[in-house]
């Protein structure tokens, strides 16, 4: 079967960039904002003609180069001389001042979202628009796809205000099924129209996308959103397996395959058969030993899994994950731990990180009274079934 191309938002603009206005644009991009033959989004709406004259920079900066928690020092961009403005942890009337400072009329809006609310870039998108709404600024979003696809979501909520964080402004779900498009309608419709306020935002939407296929059914290829997302079977374990960035548990960080290895010094061989004799749908699990470079238990031999999809269409990584989650609790118990606060201090936030993760107390609460995690998992929904037409920009099929 031949697969349409997706002709994503900034292919578009780059033919048509009146799209975007006449007045000085503000581009909230990175080294994920590029075009289907790998060139820079920045290069090709300035070849374009549009009036870009600076650039906005999320988490891991414009060119990727740093890890989680970091962002580049860089003041202009070494190709175009454009100056950076550093958003990334910026919110309120300090990004503010920094919009306003710039000098532009709009901002565009060019990143690739990994589908999962506890990935930033989409929070950088909520933060500045928020912010466009207050100083009066135009926002608009390039789309592109949904590498989980658009069909299904999967997940908790996030919990009361005291949970929000910049891996969870606002409450979606943990695979949230929604374009960055998407979610700045949802934002601008019910977060901002809540707070009294309202952005000018407008959308350049995709064609030949199917939100009942994932980003192999795009025709694109896959830039690695992140250094430690190097394939899209990453971006699905990382769905269900970034819980573990608030655990003990290695997530994987400084191996060739974060998040689809987890470990620690205290698992054995039991972990993997436990696993496998699960069954779990779409995945097969192997007993490892590494030893990562960086990040937790760096240059010490750990053990634990790796995770091997074999069925993306099966594979709930939710559930998945919260499986892994019991079996490491009721293997471990007197060695597994959540960290406390504080010892997870990336993004500069109190707490426990595993509630922020998560979205609320409720897996910590639980796991720590002995109870089993898994039946916290709502399940998979259709997103058609909850979000309209204010809100979704693509088909779903029912």
């Amino acid at each position: 079967m031949t697969t349409q191309r997706t002709r994503t938002g900034i292919e578009i603009a780059a033919e048509r960039p009146e799209v975007l206005g006449d007045g000085p644009i503000g581009l909230l991009t990175n080294f994920t904002g590029t075009t289907p033959d790998l060139g820079r989004g920045i290069d090709a709406l300035l070849a374009a003609g549009a009036p870009v004259t600076a650039l906005f920079g999320p988490e891991h900066g414009l060119n990727g180069s740093v890890q989680a928690g970091e962002t580049e020092a860089n003041s202009h961009d070494a190709v175009t001389g454009l100056p950076i403005v550093e958003t990334y942890l910026q919110d309120g009337p300090a990004l503010d001042e920094l919009i306003s400072r710039s000098g532009v009329e709009t901002i565009v809006f060019d990143m690739q979202d990994l589908g999962v609310r506890y990935y930033t870039y989409i929070w950088s998108l909520y933060d500045c628009l928020r912010s466009a709404a207050r100083v009066g600024v135009r926002f608009v979003v390039l789309d592109r796809p949904n590498p989980l696809g658009g069909a299904v979501l999967e997940g908790p909520g996030l919990g009361e205000d005291g949970f929000r964080s910049f891996v969870g402004r606002a409450d979606i779900h943990q695979r949230h099924g929604l374009t960055a498009g998407e979610l700045a309608r949802l934002f601008n419709a019910r977060d901002l129209a809540a707070a009294g306020l309202s952005a000018q935002l407008e959308v350049v939407t995709m064609t030949g996308w199917d939100p009942g296929r994932d980003f192999d059914g795009t025709g694109l290829p896959w830039v690695p959103p992140s250094p430690n997302m190097p394939t899209l079977d990453t971006a699905y374990a990382f769905t269900g397996t970034g819980i573990f960035e608030g655990t003990n548990v290695s997530e994987g960080r400084g191996t060739t395959r974060p998040f689809e290895i987890i470990g620690a010094p205290y698992i054995d061989g039991r972990l993997a058969q436990r696993l496998r004799d699960m069954r779990l749908p779409g995945v097969l699990f192997r007993d490892v030993w590494f030893s990562p470079t960086f990040h937790k238990y760096a240059r010490e031999t750990v053990r634990g899994v790796q995770l091997h999809l074999v069925d993306r269409s099966a594979f709930e990584p939710v559930a998945t994950g919260l499986a892994m989650l019991d079996a490491i609790v009721d293997l471990y118990p007197e060695h597994f731990a959540f960290l406390e606060p504080g010892q997870r201090t990336e993004s500069g936030e109190r707490g426990y990180a595993i509630d922020r993760l998560w979205g609320s107390a409720v897996l910590r609460q639980a796991a720590d009274a002995g109870a089993p995690v898994s039946g916290l998992n709502p399940g998979q929904r259709r997103t058609a079934e909850l979000y309209g037409d204010d809100v979704l920009l693509y088909q779903r099929s029912s």
